[in-house]
């Protein structure tokens, strides 16, 4: 018998569907990636009072530093990981996704549910960039 999918495995497979193209051609184009950090910084600084969406913050962080990092090329990170990564920031940022932004809290929900199965799914990846963030200081 096969294992069911968890929700949040479900809800990043529709993601990919949804937006996968989209990500892989921004992922292609530095000046298109670094208009996507740009516009996740300014969501994060206008959401940051929320306590509801604390546990979007420091994911959405390490992603962001992980792509800065893959492309000044300090930190090179595998394609797959990247696109993950980029998928995760698209989806947070896109104000079209499968729960309205505008429902407060429960909008969050499938934002961070895409956020945390990426970081799940990347978690040795992120580790490495850790312990290498660390030796930069």
């Amino acid at each position: 018998m096969g294992k069911e999918k968890s929700k949040s495995a479900k809800i990043l497979d529709r993601a990919k569907e949804f937006y996968g193209e989209k990500v892989e051609a921004i992922s292609r184009q530095e000046s298109k990636v670094k208009e996507l950090l740009s516009g996740v910084v300014n969501k994060l600084s206008s959401l940051k009072t929320n306590s509801r969406i604390q546990k979007l913050i420091e994911p959405i962080t390490i992603f962001i530093r992980m792509v800065k990092a893959h492309f000044s090329g300090k930190h090179k990170m595998a394609n797959t990981t990247l696109g993950l990564i980029l998928l995760a920031l698209f989806y947070f940022l896109s104000p079209i996704d499968f729960i309205p932004d505008f429902l407060g809290f429960f909008g969050f929900a499938d934002d961070l549910s895409v956020i945390l199965a990426v970081y799940a799914k990347v978690k040795d990846e992120i580790d490495d960039f850790l312990d290498w963030e660390r030796t930069q200081l």
